[in-house]
């Protein structure tokens, strides 16, 4: 054994061995417990970065900490390969998407094996390879005959600047989640899968989830958005019979409205629109406006009034009809009953129309209720009777619960009377209906791009849209195809566009939309399990390794993919393939940030320069937070930004390469588990890293001077002095730890401190006697072992080192000795007047005599008992001594 830790021949080494043995290699076993492990997979864009190295190690501990205890383990990699990104870098580069990305896979995958990541390669998958997005082309055609997926025109988000469309889940803040584009509304056709048919299932299962975090689950539930509520019919005025319906979760302030307000898409819109040219040319303008949920909560609001009333269902008074730039024909039916006093976007509407505010709730009970029949409060006023007091909506609508007033008979109820109340009166007259609803909305999943699975699905002038039939799959995507940016290139190829509709023989056209990125990612984790199945989207392994028991993500997932993995999951239980369970994902991790501070100096104009850590010195103060940086190349000041996610756009990134050249994959590994809890954000530090290299090559010197002192026996339990017991202990107290953070709470850090502890007693341990030997062999063998799934390169030599048969990756996790935690002796506080003055050691049953004998002799409590009078001694057994003077 070298004396001298060398990381890069020691890994070099490890990842031979596990090369040449093929030791990633998942095998079903049925006489095995599973453990399927598994990371969200990566886009290849061409380089790992530190949150990929920091999730995929999270993940790769767990997978071999559960190989160690015995289980057959599934552990899997691959890339989520299409997408606008390739697109975008191959207009860019000059490239088409298929060259850039296949390029990037082969050099990540590099990057990844270099980590020492025990992924069984054998599984790989890539979603822009035909043999893997064939089956979901395939699933996408059951569903279409059994009515689950569907085409229609629709409003959308339009990202100008990629020129797709975005789902909802895409728009963040009005924007395009990946360009950053105002989003835009376009009315285009396409496709959509019912995933509302299984909104209840998916707001239900939740519950099951207790081994996800309570924030993603909430996260989805809001997104989902159940809520029940009452859907009310109120007819046009003009006698036509026609009726505008509404759903609205607060029926109690029916009484309220004052106007109901429509998209305008919707036809009395439309229809006021051609005869009515302010209407027209609000219209015309709706159509610019962003669609996303947070850009209409804050953009002004804007309308028109349509010339149109209808009759309140219960009053029978006339209600105008305005066309509001807050509605969307995308939710519910288009229109939205308004109630000023109530709502605040209503009120902030009515305030710049100056159209009326009715109050009807009022926050504290009537002491005596309305006579029945009778017509309620008029007048709301601070002298209302029975003491109800209208609230001030002078500023802001008044959107609590509370009891009715203007209301009629109703005056008087509670919300949830008034709810079932006004309910039931819409019900008998047939002008209303209890509903469950929902926030969410079906999936568009057509986008207009070329880098992605085409839809299988072609158009003919007589028959229609045909699917394509399965014999024909899979639609293979054109990989040589170059995009330039403005539409995509399959519209503009007529040899991937022009064929035969499989109904009639006649001449047709192929659809040139593609899926949705998300499609793919979908169902990714479930093609792992028989990746190599060619008659079929899934065979009976899935049912072996189904549900995925751990799962390590991003919490930026939480919606996107999440919602959509657990929907398709369904899917697939539905049209009878052999997945297990009613969800993909047993528990979830999901790891936080890395982030490191940003430096960069102003150029003209505001904007900034951002640079590099690696190119700025930063002088700190004692506390260790920066004072001032300079660059290195010029000497000259930079600005120090704060600690932000390593990104590109604040060139603050660490490449991982480069460190692993510097210190080790170990290294990293060890320095990534270490430094926060995984749900937690990691602060990159140079001096942290150097701090995880040094203690690798501290455990590699301790193990190697072990081992130059020759072989070394089991330890003789019986025959253990004192001291040898108490490193004994030590050892197999960290293996309980690491049993326990590893294997359950997945706390690596704590577990880390633990070893760390064990590494210090066995440098305080003294002695070259057989026994002691024997101890400290004992306890190298488990620290090793324990490390090994944290830093599996340098456990590997050091294990062959100690003199075990058989690689450490092939052992089996160490269990430790229940007698040897037990202790010959215990510690004990001790206070004067219950402040701590001292610590004392007395063996096991002690009586409490001995005890106060010992406590009144420690050094430091004998200065404090010194010329005072012992009122009370007090004996908590097997924790403290106080001494009251």
């Amino acid at each position: 054994m070298l004396p001298e830790y060398r990381p890069a021949e020691t890994e070099r080494q490890a990842q031979d061995y596990w090369a040449a043995n093929d030791s990633f290699r998942a095998r079903e076993d049925a006489g095995r417990e599973k453990f399927y492990c598994l990371s969200m997979f990566p886009y290849p864009s061409g380089r790992l970065h530190m949150g990929h190295v920091r999730n995929y190690t999270i993940s790769d501990v767990i997978a071999r900490y559960q190989r160690m205890r015995g289980k057959a383990v599934l552990h899997p990699m691959g890339f989520d390969a299409f997408g606008l990104p390739a697109e975008n870098a191959a207009i860019k580069s000059g490239v088409p998407p298929a060259e850039w990305t296949y390029a990037n896979m082969s050099y990540m995958k590099r990057q990844l094996t270099q980590l020492g990541f025990a992924f069984d390669w054998s599984r790989e998958i890539a979603t822009c390879r035909p043999e893997y997005y064939r089956w979901e082309q395939w699933l996408f055609l059951q569903l279409y005959k059994k009515g689950l997926v569907y085409r229609k025109n629709s409003v959308v988000n339009w990202d100008p600047v990629d020129n797709t469309v975005l789902a909802n889940e895409q728009v963040i803040d009005g924007r395009g989640w990946r360009s950053g584009a105002l989003v835009e509304q376009r009315e285009i056709a396409q496709w959509f899968l019912k995933i509302t048919d299984y909104a209840d299932q998916l707001v239900d299962d939740l519950q099951t989830l207790d081994g996800w975090p309570d924030a993603v689950r909430t996260m989805q539930a809001n997104w989902i958005g159940r809520s029940q509520g009452v859907e009310i019919d109120f007819a046009l005025a003009d006698g036509s019979g026609e009726k505008l319906t509404v759903y609205t979760t607060r029926p109690d302030t029916l009484f309220g409205v004052s106007f109901v307000s429509v998209a305008a898409q919707h036809p009395l819109a439309l229809a006021a629109a051609e005869r009515d040219a302010k209407v027209a040319a609000f219209v015309e303008e709706a159509k610019q406006s962003s669609v996303a949920e947070a850009a209409l909560a804050t953009q002004e609001k804007k309308g028109v009034a349509l010339g149109v009333d209808v009759i309140h269902p219960l009053t029978g008074e006339k209600v105008p009809v305005w066309a509001a730039n807050f509605v969307l024909m995308g939710y519910g039916t288009g229109a939205v009953m308004a109630v000023p006093a109530h709502d605040q976007r209503d009120w902030e509407f009515a305030s710049a129309y100056g159209l009326p505010k009715k109050i009807v709730i009022a926050a504290n009970a009537p002491t005596q209720p309305s006579p029945a029949g009778g017509g309620g409060l008029s007048t709301p006023s601070p002298a209302q009777r029975g003491g109800a007091i209208a609230p001030d909506i002078s500023q802001s609508a008044y959107t609590e619960h509370g009891v009715l007033l203007n209301s009629g008979a109703f005056n008087g109820l509670d919300f949830d009377a008034a709810f079932e109340a006004i309910a039931t009166a819409l019900e008998q007259k047939s002008a209303g209906r209890r509903r469950t609803n929902f926030r969410l909305r079906d999936w568009g999943v057509s986008r207009q791009r070329y880098w992605g699975c085409p839809i299988p699905i072609i158009y003919c002038a007589d028959c229609g849209a045909v699917p394509v039939p399965d014999a024909q799959l899979p639609v293979v995507l054109p990989e040589n195809l170059q995009p330039d940016g403005a539409a995509s290139p399959l519209t503009r190829t007529p040899s991937f566009y022009e064929c035969a509709c499989p109904s009639c023989g006649k001449p047709a056209r192929r659809e040139t939309d593609t899926f949705d990125t998300f499609f793919e990612s979908s169902w990714y984790y479930a093609r792992y399990a028989c990746p190599d199945y060619d008659q079929g989207m899934l065979d009976e392994r899935a049912k072996y390794w189904l549900p995925v028991d751990q799962y390590v993500g991003g919490i930026e997932h939480a919606v996107l993919h999440l919602l959509y993995a657990r929907f398709f999951h369904k899917l697939m239980r539905d049209s009878g393939l052999p997945v297990a369970g009613n969800e993909p994902f047993t528990r979830l991790l999901c790891q936080g940030m890395v982030v490191a501070g940003t430096y960069y100096r102003e150029l003209p104009g505001g904007k900034k320069d951002w640079i590099n850590p690696a190119d700025v010195d930063v002088q700190y103060d004692e506390r260790g937070a920066p004072l001032s940086a300079t660059l290195r190349a010029d000497g000259g000041p930079v600005l120090i930004g704060g600690r932000e996610k390593m990104s590109k756009s604040k060139n603050n990134g660490v490449d991982p390469e480069t460190i692993i050249n510097s210190h080790g994959a170990d290294a990293v590994r060890l320095f990534m588990m270490f430094t926060s809890p995984p749900e937690q954000s990691l602060e990159w530090s140079d001096a942290g890293i150097d701090g995880a290299a040094r203690f690798l090559k501290r455990l590699w010197r301790m193990v190697s001077e072990h081992v130059a002192g020759g072989p070394a026996a089991s330890p003789d339990v019986g025959a253990l002095s004192a001291v040898q017991k108490d490193l004994r202990r030590k050892t197999h107290q960290t293996i309980a730890k690491f049993g326990d953070d590893v294997g359950r709470r997945y706390q690596f850090n704590t577990a880390i401190a633990a070893a760390m502890e064990l590494v210090n007693a066995l440098q305080k341990f003294e002695g070259g006697e057989p026994l002691d030997r024997a101890v400290r062999q004992e306890a190298l063998n488990a620290l090793v072992a324990c490390l090994a799934p944290i830093t599996p390169h340098i456990s590997h030599t050091l294990w062959t080192a100690l003199g075990n048969a058989g690689a450490v990756i092939d052992a089996a996790w160490p269990e430790a000795d229940a007698a040897a935690l037990v202790s010959d002796a215990i510690k004990l506080v001790v206070q004067v007047n219950g402040k701590l003055r001292g610590q004392i050691e007395v063996p096991v049953g002690s009586s409490n005599e001995a005890i106060l004998a010992a406590a009144k002799s420690e050094e430091n409590v004998v200065k404090f008992l010194a010329g005072s009078t012992i009122k009370k001694e007090i004996v908590v057994a097997g924790k403290l001594v106080n001494f009251v003077i």
